[in-house]
């Protein structure tokens, strides 16, 4: 089957298996290792990517149904070995610990950040509900999500 879909602001069209999640694809065929497998069912949010806006756990997604669709992935955040402002965010506020659950975390976050602008801490906390860190409270996150928030207000002044 062929398709064509943009991968972090590159379209690409390619042969590809009917049965092969997207997160597979990504990681085995792209070589796009920052999408990170934790549970395979859709529980935790390792493998969160950003498909048409949305943020969707890539382990839940067969490849047939990215034909058309808009992909970004951690990897796609950076521009001109420039860091975006929610990775730096994260990095600034010491909410990176053991780092597995970071990209999901920072996908999350910027496909809220992508549709508010000024969030609420419930918007915040929703946002991230779907992803599961063992390693902190959260506190260290939520507050890098407000930081990300402020410093691209700022930006966009």
């Amino acid at each position: 089957m062929k398709i064509t879909f943009t991968l972090n602001d590159e379209t690409l069209t390619m042969d590809i298996k009917e049965d092969i999640r997207l997160l597979d694809f990504l990681r085995d065929e792209l070589g796009l290792t920052g999408t990170k497998e934790g549970c395979g069912e859709g529980e935790c949010g390792a493998c969160t990517v950003i498909i048409d806006g949305k943020a969707v756990n890539s382990c839940l997604v067969l490849l047939p149904e990215i034909d058309g669709s808009e992909i970004t992935t951690i990897e796609g955040l950076s521009k001109n070995g420039e860091l975006d402002p929610i990775q730096k965010a994260f990095i600034d506020e010491g909410a990176v610990q053991c780092g597995f659950c970071t990209p999901g975390m920072i996908m999350s976050t910027k496909a809220l950040l992508d549709r508010k602008v000024y969030p609420s801490d419930e918007e915040i906390m929703e946002a991230i509900e779907g992803n599961l860190c063992r390693c902190t409270g959260y506190y260290k996150i939520i507050q890098a999500m407000r930081t990300a928030a402020e410093n691209l207000r700022k930006a966009n002044e």
